[in-house]
C-alpha cells in the first residue's frame, strides 16, 4: 500500500528486543537494517510525491527492499 511503513521494526514487532540487541552488537547487521530502512523511506517518498520514476525502477527498489528484509529475517531467526 502506498505510503505504508515497511521499516524493520514495523515489519517484525515480535523481534523488537532481538533487533535492538543485534543492532547494538553487530555493525554489519546494523548496516543491513539501516540500508533497508533508508530504502523504505526512499520508496515511500517516491510514492507519496508521485515522483517521475518508471514502474520498472520502483519495482527494482521494492525487490531490493524485500531482499534486505529476507536477509534480516534470517539473521533474526537464528540469533
Amino acid at each position: 500500500m502506498q505510503g505504508e511503513h515497511h521499516d524493520i521494526d514495523h515489519e517484525f514487532p515480535e523481534f523488537h528486543e532481538k533487533l535492538e540487541t543485534l543492532r547494538a552488537k553487530n555493525g554489519d547487521f546494523d548496516t543491513l537494517v539501516a540500508q533497508h530502512d533508508a530504502l523504505d523511506d526512499q520508496i515511500r517518498r517516491l510514492e507519496e510525491k508521485q515522483s517521475p520514476i518508471s514502474d520498472y525502477e520502483i519495482e527494482k527498489l521494492k525487490y531490493r527492499r524485500a531482499s534486505l528484509k529476507d536477509q534480516i529475517y534470517q539473521r533474526l531467526r537464528i540469533a
